[in-house]
C-alpha cells in the first residue's frame, strides 16, 4: 500500500479523508474498497462529501461489471485531468468536451466514447454535483465526433455451425464452423472441457460472463429425455434477476456429461481451470533412451543405479473456481489453431486461418446462433426471445450481411440468365 493510500484510510477512520486538490470527502469502512475510495484519489478542485447511502444503493443495485467499468472509466478521466492540470471534480463541460476529444484522438470508437461520457455523469449524479455532460457544448462535439467517424461497431466473426452457408440443416460444412471444432476435440481433458464449453455457448448462445456463471445445479430436465434445459439465474439484460430458460441439445448433454465424469465434477461451476503437467522420461542411465536399455541391462544394474527410470507422463489439476470471463475468446482460437493443425479446417489456408482468427472473440457463438436462426428462417421475435433479446438493434445488426444477401437483390442474382 502507498503512503497517500494509507494516509487516506487513516484519515477515514477518524470520520473524513482529505483527497488531492484539497477535497474533503467523508465515508466509511464499508464504502471505501469501492467507488467512494476511488473518488478520495481523483484530483478535485472544492470540498465534495460522498453520500454514503447512496453510493452503497448505487453499488448494490449494480452488477460488479458495472462498478468496475465505472471505476476504470473515473481512474482514466482523473489521469488525464492530472496530464493536462485539469480538475475532475467537478468537471466543466470544456473539460469534458476536450477528453472525449482526446479519447476519440487516440482512437476510441463513438461506444466507448458515449460510455466515458456516461460514467462522467454518474459519478457527479453520485456526488450530488451538477452533471457537464448535459452542456450543450459536450452533446455537439460528441456529434461532431460520431459524424467524423461513423458510429458503426466492429462485429465479431461468427461462429456458425456449418460455417457460412445458405441452407443451415441441408448444406454441407465449410470454411469456420463449430462441427469440425467439436469433432477436432480429443479426449484429454481440457479438450473434453473446450468441447462442452463450446456446445453449450453454440445452443444457448451466453454472453462470456453467463457462460463461465454455469453451475451443475443449472441443468433441468427437458421433454427430450436426452436434452435438457438449463436456468440463466442472471443475464447482462436481467440485472433484477428474473431469470431465463435455454435450450441444450442431445449433443451438448453427451459433451457436459463426458466432461464432468473425466473431471469429477458433481456440484459448482461447470467449466473450470484444467492446470496441465508434463513430465519428461527420465533414463535410469544418464544418457540413455528408456528404449536403449534392456532387460538385461536393468536386471545387473539394478544396485547401482541411483533412480529407476520413469516413464513419460501428463498429469491434470481440475480448479474449484469457474473460468474467468477473458478466456472464453482465447480458447475459442485456440481451438480454431488446433483443429486446422489436424486437417479438420481442410479448405482454410493458413492465410484464411490469419485473416479469419482476427476477429474471433467471445461474442463468436452468440453472433453465429444469430445468424443460423436468421438463415433458417426464424423471424425477429424468435431470435430475440431465443438469445435473449430486449431490443431488436443487436440482432439486426448482426444479420445486416445475410439480410442483404438473402434480400430481393440477392434474390435475383441467383436466378439463372
Amino acid at each position: 500500500m502507498d503512503a497517500s493510500r494509507a494516509d487516506g484510510r487513516e484519515s477515514a477512520e477518524n470520520g473524513g479523508v482529505t483527497a488531492p486538490g484539497g477535497a474533503i470527502v467523508t465515508l466509511s469502512a464499508a464504502t471505501m474498497p469501492d467507488i467512494a475510495w476511488t473518488v478520495t484519489q481523483m484530483r478535485a478542485g472544492e470540498r465534495v462529501v460522498v453520500n454514503e447511502e447512496l453510493i452503497a444503493a448505487y453499488q448494490s443495485a449494480s452488477s460488479p461489471h458495472s462498478i468496475r467499468a465505472l471505476k476504470s472509466d473515473l481512474e482514466a478521466f482523473d489521469l488525464w485531468c492530472r496530464r493536462t492540470g485539469r480538475i475532475a471534480l467537478p468537471a466543466t463541460p470544456e473539460i469534458v468536451a476536450d477528453y472525449l476529444d482526446a479519447r476519440a484522438g487516440q482512437g476510441a470508437k463513438p461506444a466507448s466514447l458515449g460510455r466515458y461520457k456516461a460514467s462522467i455523469a454518474k459519478i457527479h449524479q453520485l456526488l450530488e454535483l451538477k452533471d457537464p455532460t448535459q452542456a450543450e457544448l459536450v452533446k455537439l462535439r460528441l456529434r461532431a465526433i460520431r459524424r467524423d467517424k461513423g458510429t458503426a461497431q466492429a462485429q465479431a466473426r461468427p461462429l456458425r455451425f456449418k460455417g457460412p452457408v445458405r441452407d443451415v440443416a441441408a448444406e454441407t460444412p465449410r470454411g469456420l464452423n463449430v462441427r469440425a471444432l467439436l469433432e477436432a476435440c480429443s479426449e484429454d481433458l481440457p479438450e473434453l472441457r473446450d468441447r462442452a464449453l463450446l456446445s453449450v455457448a453454440y445452443d444457448t448462445g451466453l454472453r462470456a460472463s453467463e457462460l463461465v456463471a454455469v453451475c451443475v445445479e443449472h441443468m433441468l430436465d427437458a421433454l427430450d429425455p436426452e436434452a435438457r434445459l438449463l436456468a440463466i439465474p442472471r443475464a447482462k439484460g436481467d440485472q433484477e434477476g428474473e431469470g431465463a430458460t435455454a435450450f441444450l441439445s442431445p449433443r451438448s448433454v453427451r459433451a457436459i456429461t463426458t466432461w464432468m465424469e473425466a473431471a469429477g465434477i458433481e456440484a459448482g461451476p461447470l467449466f473450470r481451470r484444467v492446470q496441465v503437467r508434463r513430465y519428461k522420461a527420465r533414463a535410469a542411465v544418464k544418457k540413455r533412451t528408456l528404449a536403449s536399455i534392456s532387460g538385461r541391462e536393468i536386471w545387473d544394474l539394478r544396485k547401482t543405479l541411483p533412480k529407476k527410470a520413469v516413464p513419460a507422463r501428463v498429469e491434470y489439476d481440475v480448479g474449484e473456481g469457474a473460468l474467468r470471463p477473458g478466456s472464453i475468446g482465447q480458447i475459442w482460437r485456440a481451438m480454431i489453431q488446433r483443429a486446422f493443425r489436424r486437417g479438420a479446417l481442410s479448405d482454410l489456408t493458413a492465410d484464411d486461418l490469419e485473416r479469419l482468427l482476427k476477429g474471433v472473440s467471445a461474442h463468436s457463438t452468440r453472433v453465429g446462433l444469430n445468424q443460423d436462426l436468421f438463415a433458417s428462417g426464424e423471424d425477429l421475435a424468435g431470435i430475440m426471445d431465443a438469445l435473449r433479446w430486449k431490443s431488436p438493434r443487436m440482432p439486426l445488426a448482426y444479420n445486416r450481411n445475410l439480410a442483404a444477401e438473402a434480400g430481393a437483390v440477392g434474390r435475383l442474382a441467383r436466378k439463372p440468365e
